[in-house]
């Protein structure tokens, strides 16, 4: 393969070496190691384009595949637990009586867990076992069951015969081989006739009257006869008969939550109707997912069903596990609204223990601890879990998801703002902490809910609808446009700042090598890595030219607004500003301006420790002095920054959510001020595509979420199709927006522009035909009559030249301008076939002039 560059020729040859390595020799650099930049734009060339010269093909079209039966599911659900009971060399413990039927003892080495298994019978729902997976898979059994049916035949017992299990007292127990957990009732045969005739109508059947099945039970026990209630069994008779306690209640505040006088006696501070609507909801279901948006008002709904809880069950210890940086966040927010006790989690692992095991109402705990503390944890009753920024647990096979849920708790409560980010699957791991039995078993739910194909790669979601529906009891969100009424109001203002020159060759440089990515049919990875890079460095060269080069002076017309910004901004009195960029760099640039203005401030990005992070917030939460609070995107969750009643973004992220989250830490349950929120935008840059997304909302969040959504199936595109579609919307090579681009142009205002590209494209060439028709109309002799050694079509081509400018999508434009709107009407005349007017024949040479570029 032979590559003939401008200055050099490469030559590529293959060689017979083992590993394949290609021989590069470049005729103008004679360098031994192969590394001159002939050599390495030849390889640049051919990783690019190895589709087309043969060296890959392209990937084949992603088709969905069909889910399996319920008949092919569980047979695959039993045959992975058989293959698991036959490869863990699982040790068992059998009955003393020697008796086949009976409780198994099951230790695991490779988990390190023991498991009661209580045999009953060979087939699926006969016996139990206490395993996690037993209780939520539906299947009747599991992998410690399996291996216990395994000994037993082993052992010389032929299902055949082995005389059936008999109980010999009456047993309450739960039947997990329902797609929900069944109450159910066992008689041994021996049973006195008036005892047999008062538990005959619950016999073989599922109890669903709870309350009348415990009274049953108490004229059981007053005749002196014992019943065996399993614990799981006893566990959910509890749990139905609370929420049968609490319905009236929860319905009444419900009902009516802004005038229940609960709304200003539960807590210390008067509760907002939403937020003690929320508060009843979770309460009342017992275990339950708060999903509100950032800035609603959550940790005070936390605290407030904690204390109905202890009003109403009597609970008097609740586990709180959050971020590391917001632990001292929750002790100021229970201390504020709440006369209950409260204790950190700190220290060393001598001290853990004792803090865990204390008398304080609240424990607060990170994440990162329970994962170090889980045995001190997990020795311990909980009478509630309430997990702060529950989409930590996303993946659920972390170590830290698999502890977390493994602890146990009458009552739970998970608060996040973002429960679905991008899989269903992340829902799904929040939701099993909750309930277990909510969402079925994984495997069960992934094949319900998940279109993928023959690889198992994802392609999109299907019955949302009824994932919605499985979900109201237990999950309720409120967004920030629902409740917006009782938020103080908050101002947004878009201040656009045309570019320097430098910053817009710098970003259409890059914004070329986009378009010129975007546009091949298939993207390899190193298209991947340019693709990332130039769009990196476009938003950088929004921000200023200092970010991409380093190279002083830096050229930044937005720094130049965000100077008479904060000054007009720094001299009025009460303003306390939060300042956002995604960049460390942009913040060092700030910096001076704020010494500039002897204005105090604090600054918060990744590098600061979270043990700093919460003396930093204090500091400006609570010293006037302290006017800027300067930050990267770490600053942007969990935060309360109430005092600050401005909020200036720099730059725009690429995901919406991040914005809000940043506007967030100001426009929040329990701001008093109107808040101003100022977003700068660079003209004629990649943030103007961006800014057109700002109020764009995840189709698959709201289909899981929101109750009014009617959506049922959605399709996810593959990664690459995903940033391929976005950026031809974003770069104009689409003649569409999406509708969620459209929140800052009306769809008149669209269409126009739409219509407008359109025509200056049709413009474009029309006038490559004119000219064209002008070179085969004009005679060559023209260029007799120039100056020796010019040509007119060179004069023409150079002044052509300079006319031409990019447009935002990096297009080359050549602008006309009329001299009056005149010039158009007599256009259309003339079109028309009316002829010229006298008024066309007066034009001369002046007229023509008034083009330019």
């Amino acid at each position: 393969l032979v590559v003939d560059l401008a200055e050099a020729r490469v030559t590529v040859t293959p060689t017979a070496e083992p590993n394949r390595r290609l021989a590069l020799r470049c005729s103008a650099c004679q360098s031994p190691e192969n590394n001159c930049e002939h050599i390495v734009a030849t390889l640049s060339l051919i990783l690019e384009e190895k589709t087309v010269i043969g060296l890959s093909q392209p990937p084949k079209e992603r088709v969905v595949v069909e889910n399996l039966s319920e008949e092919e599911l569980v047979k695959g659900a039993l045959a992975e637990r058989k293959e698991r009971a036959g490869n863990e060399r699982m040790r068992l413990t059998r009955p003393k009586s020697g008796a086949v039927w009976g409780d198994y003892n099951v230790f695991n080495p490779a988990s390190g867990k023991s498991y009661r298994v209580s045999l009953r019978g060979w087939e699926r729902g006969e016996s139990f076992c206490e395993c996690p997976d037993f209780r939520k898979n539906t299947l009747g059994t599991c992998k410690h069951i399996m291996c216990v049916l395994d000994s037993v035949t082993k052992a010389g017992n032929a299902p055949g015969e082995t005389q059936p299990w008999q109980p010999t007292e009456v047993e309450v127990y739960l039947n997990y081989s329902a797609a929900t957990p069944e109450l159910r009732l066992n008689l041994p045969a021996i049973l006195p006739q008036a005892t047999r005739r008062l538990l005959a109508p619950y016999s073989g059947k599922v109890i669903d009257d709870v309350p009348a099945f415990v009274k049953t039970l108490r004229q059981l026990d007053d005749a002196g006869l014992d019943a065996l209630v399993f614990p799981d069994a006893l566990e959910h008779i509890q749990s139905l008969l609370f929420q049968n306690h609490m319905h009236k209640l929860t319905a009444e505040i419900r009902n009516n939550p802004e005038l229940h006088p609960l709304r200003t006696t539960l807590l210390k501070a008067e509760l907002l109707p939403y937020q003690l609507d929320g508060i009843a909801f979770a309460a009342g279901a017992g275990r339950a997912v708060l999903a509100d948006d950032m800035g609603l008002g959550k940790t005070i709904q936390g605290v407030g069903v904690a204390e109905l809880l202890a009003r109403e069950a009597g609970i008097h210890r609740v586990l709180v596990i959050c971020p590391a940086s917001l632990k001292s966040q929750w002790l100021e927010e229970i201390s504020r609204f709440s006369n209950r006790s409260a204790r950190l989690v700190m220290g060393s692992a001598r001290e853990r223990p004792d803090i865990y095991s204390g008398s304080q109402f609240f424990t607060i705990c990170n994440y990162e601890q329970t994962l170090r503390d889980h045995r001190y944890i997990g020795d311990n009753a909980w009478d509630l879990i309430i997990l702060d920024e529950a989409q930590r647990l996303k993946n659920w096979e972390a170590a830290t998801s698999r502890v977390v849920k493994s602890l146990k708790s009458r009552f739970a409560l998970a608060l996040t703002g973002t429960p679905l980010e991008n899989r269903l699957e992340e829902l799904y791991t929040v939701v099993s902490f909750i309930d277990e039995h909510r969402l079925g078993p994984a495997f069960r739910f992934l094949n319900q809910h998940r279109l993928s194909d023959a690889k198992g790669h994802i392609l999109g979601y299907r019955k949302i609808g009824e994932l919605r529906e499985r979900l109201k009891p237990i999950l309720l969100r409120r967004t920030r446009a629902m409740v917006m009424r009782e938020l103080p109001d908050r101002h947004t203002e878009i201040i656009r700042v045309k570019p320097t020159q430098p910053q817009l060759e710098i970003h259409q440089a890059h914004i070329r090598i986009v378009r010129q990515v975007v546009s091949k049919t298939y993207i390899s990875e190193m298209d991947i890595l340019r693709l990332r890079r130039a769009l990196l460095m476009c938003r950088l060269a929004a921000n200023g030219t200092y970010l991409v080069d380093h190279k002083v002076p830096g050229h930044s017309s937005k720094l130049e607004e965000l100077d008479s910004l904060l000054g007009r901004l720094l001299a009025e009195d009460g303003r306390k500003i939060i300042v956002f960029s995604e960049w460390t760099t942009m913040l060092d640039l700030i910096e001076p301006m704020l010494v500039k203005y002897q204005a105090d401030f604090v600054r918060l990005d990744g590098s600061v420790p979270q043990t700093k992070r919460q003396a930093i917030v204090n500091r400006f939460q609570k010293q006037p002095d302290c006017q800027v609070f300067l930050a990267t995107n770490a600053g942007s969750t969990g935060l309360n920054l109430q005092a600050a009643n401005t909020v200036v973004n720099i730059d725009l992220p690429w995901n919406p959510a991040v914005l809000e989250q940043r506007i967030g830490r100001a426009h929040r349950m329990g701001q008093k001020r109107p808040v101003q929120v100022y977003i700068l935008v660079t003209e004629e840059t990649l943030e103007e595509r961006l800014l057109g997304i700002l109020g764009a909302k995840q189709d698959l969040t709201l289909a899981a979420l929101d109750p009014d959504s009617k959506v049922d199936v959605v399709t996810m595109s593959t990664g690459m199709d995903e940033i391929k579609a976005r950026l031809e919307v974003f770069l104009g090579m689409k003649a569409s927006t999406p509708p969620e681009a459209k929140r800052f142009v009306s769809d008149s205002e669209e269409e126009k522009r739409i219509r407008r590209r359109q025509m200056e494209e049709a413009g474009g060439r029309l006038f490559l035909a004119a000219i064209d028709f002008l070179g085969e109309m004009l005679p060559a002799s023209l260029n007799d009559s120039l100056p020796k050694g010019a040509a007119w079509g060179s004069l023409l081509g150079e002044y052509l030249r300079t006319c031409v400018e990019d447009d935002p999508s990096g297009k080359p434009r050549i602008s006309v301008v009329l001299p009056d709107t005149e010039v158009l009407e007599r256009l259309i005349t003339r079109l028309s076939g009316a002829g010229p007017s006298q008024e066309d024949s007066r034009l001369g040479p002046e007229s023509a002039g008034n083009t330019e570029g």
